[in-house]
């Protein structure tokens, strides 16, 4: 789709502008008083603060103990009272800030890596080395994300620094070029793509922050073209893992990461070369990856989730009003801009990406779409085999696919509900990422578990991971009475289960309730895990959630309850302080649950 464009791309006219100049005082004036203020409070705080100080012990940190929070703080801190630095300049405009601007510039550009201690590795799932090795720089997302940064400084200010010192600018080209315009073009990384490997939200995330940084600073035609050359290659490596329908099998939390940085990188291609990526927008495809954050919608700040995605995700941005507006998608620009009228603070101060917190400032403020309530869809995403449907009572999706997805949890033919847009049946997501996140023993982590998803475990026998451990036979349909889907899930397990088959049929009859009705053909005795978020009581046959409704069962036997305590940070953002595990044996070869 995008690589047979390399061959006949014009010469590119001029820069990338990611937003206004600091001297077009015009448009920085015209941002609201309100958001104004917000952002210079968060400058002067940011000037009255020492700047981390980052040693080799705490990078080597994650080797040994596996933790990655205390240097992603102490990494992340620095970009963001940049970010935050850069903003109050911008601004007020008076140099108020410059000094300390300057300051967070030579702090991360004299770092020895730019890459997260977690990324530091040549090959995908490589051994992560201590410490980084300055002659060989890694590209990671977050090398990708710091060379975007400083260079977006460069594009926004480049005159101001330059009045201070021309070594600054030059500084940070030199580094740009050797961290990352060099190793891309001289070296493979995996996530470049080749073949037939699969790709995933690295790709394009990466990808749009190389040509951001080629386009921000003063590059010339020979590197454009060659590093275009290459990023049109990996772009088309990326879209080759989407289906037609647009679904991302990571989740909505990397749609973000995905299909929106697929948007940055179009965008700025197609700035920089009028015309010629344009057609591009109109594809199909392209319009069903943008709309596919408005389909995973439930209510409040709940999606549906599943993968290491989380069910409360924050508001949406500018960004996907402009990918709702680049493939002319109404639905999406009053989705996106219905979302940012809930967002508590309009200047995303944890953005660590300089260029989304311009756009925000700037063109957010030009979203006069009057927001309405967009109507909820049903969809089936065939490519991975998920299904949603609603009556604006329920809303319930159910996950088909197989256990190989990036970011899988072993989670084929969970089911995830809402009712009135409250939780009720939940993938509970994942924990703060660690070392073992993404190591061989990822399925010791409980969150990772069939057993602590809304699915069956055969004696003590969970669903394995691999891309071989899939559903079978998923139909669908839809009407006005009723949706359902039904599909067999007993190849999600390995031999051991002996299970022959498993047949899972979930039902929403519109405007009364939901069915789940299990069949279960094996040998081992089955019982059926129910995650939920609000205690539970269990009396004459039904499951009572308090406030939310009650589960009546049918062919069920004994039931147990477990509490899950959650004190983990990134789980604690969607959950209370407790959740629940139901354990409901099969009586016989079949479980009917209805949820009214």
């Amino acid at each position: 789709m995008l690589s047979e464009i390399a061959a006949a791309l014009p010469d590119f006219l001029g820069d990338f502008l990611p937003g206004s100049v600091r001297g077009d005082r015009a448009a920085w004036s015209a941002v609201p008083a309100s958001v104004r203020e917000a952002v210079v409070q968060d400058a002067e705080a940011a000037l009255s603060r020492a700047w981390p100080v980052i040693r080799a012990s705490d990078y080597w940190e994650f080797t040994k103990t596996g933790d990655r929070s205390r240097f992603e703080n102490l990494y992340f801190t620095r970009r963001r009272m940049l970010n935050d630095l850069v903003l109050g300049e911008m601004l007020e405009g008076r140099g108020r800030f410059l000094s300390a601007i300057v300051d967070g510039i030579f702090l991360i550009v004299e770092e020895s890596g730019w890459q997260l201690p977690a990324h530091n590795a040549y090959e995908r799932g490589g051994q992560r080395l201590p410490l980084p090795d300055t002659a060989q720089p890694v590209i990671d997302l977050f090398a990708a994300e710091t060379a975007a940064l400083l260079a977006t400084v460069v594009a926004l200010m480049g005159d101001e620094l330059d009045a201070v010192s021309p070594q600054i600018v030059a500084r940070i080209e030199r580094e740009i070029e050797g961290r990352i315009f060099s190793p891309y073009l001289d070296r493979h990384f995996w996530w470049m793509g080749r073949g037939s490997e699969r790709m995933n939200n690295w790709t394009a995330w990466i990808t749009q922050n190389v040509l951001l940084s080629t386009f921000c600073l003063r590059t010339d035609q020979a590197l454009r073209r060659k590093i275009v050359g290459k990023a049109l290659g990996s772009l088309d490596a990326f879209l080759k893992d989407y289906a037609e329908d647009g679904a991302c099998e990571e989740g909505v939390v990397y749609y973000r990461h995905a299909a929106l940085c697929l948007h940055g990188a179009m965008t700025i291609l197609d700035a920089v070369a009028p015309g010629v990526f344009a057609h591009l927008w109109g594809e199909p495809k392209i319009r069903n990856m943008a709309e596919y954050i408005l389909n995973m919608y439930v209510a409040g700040r709940h999606y549906f989730n599943f993968a290491d995605s989380s069910a409360v995700v924050e508001p949406c941005s500018v960004r996907e009003y402009l990918f709702g507006q680049a493939v002319g998608s109404e639905p999406l620009m009053e989705f996106a801009a219905a979302s940012r009228s809930t967002a508590e603070k309009l200047h995303l101060p944890a953005e660590w990406n300089l260029w989304y917190r311009v756009q925000e400032l700037l063109v957010g403020q030009t979203v006069v779409y009057k927001p309405r309530s967009v109507p909820a869809r049903d969809v089936f995403y065939s490519g991975i085999g998920l299904f949603i449907a609603r009556d604006g009572h329920f809303a319930v999706a159910v996950k088909g696919g197989h256990n190989g997805e990036s970011h899988n949890h072993n989670d084929v033919g969970s089911v995830t509900l809402y009712k009135d847009g409250l939780p009720f049946l939940i993938d509970v997501g994942v924990e703060a990422y660690t070392a073992k996140t993404f190591s061989p023993d990822r399925y010791e982590i409980w969150t990772m578990q069939s057993a602590f998803h809304n699915l069956p475990t055969f004696g003590k026998v969970m669903q394995s991971d691999g891309e071989g451990f899939a559903a079978r036979e998923m139909e669908t349909g839809f009407g006005p009475a009723e949706a359902h889907v039904s599909l067999d899930i007993a190849g999600a397990y390995p031999p051991e289960a002996r299970v022959r088959s498993y047949r899972r049929k979930v039902t929403l009859q519109r405007g009364r309730h939901v069915e789940i009705v299990d069949c279960h053909d094996g040998d081992l005795p089955a019982v059926l895990s129910l995650m939920v978020s609000v205690q539970p009581t269990v009396a004459a046959g039904a499951i009572d959630l308090a406030g939310l409704g009650r589960i009546e069962l049918d062919g069920a036997g004994k039931i147990e309850i477990d509490a899950i305590d959650i004190e983990d940070a990134r789980l604690r953002l969607s959950w209370p302080g407790r959740i629940y595990r139901l354990r409901i044996a099969f009586a016989k070869e079949r479980l009917k649950l209805r949820v009214v």
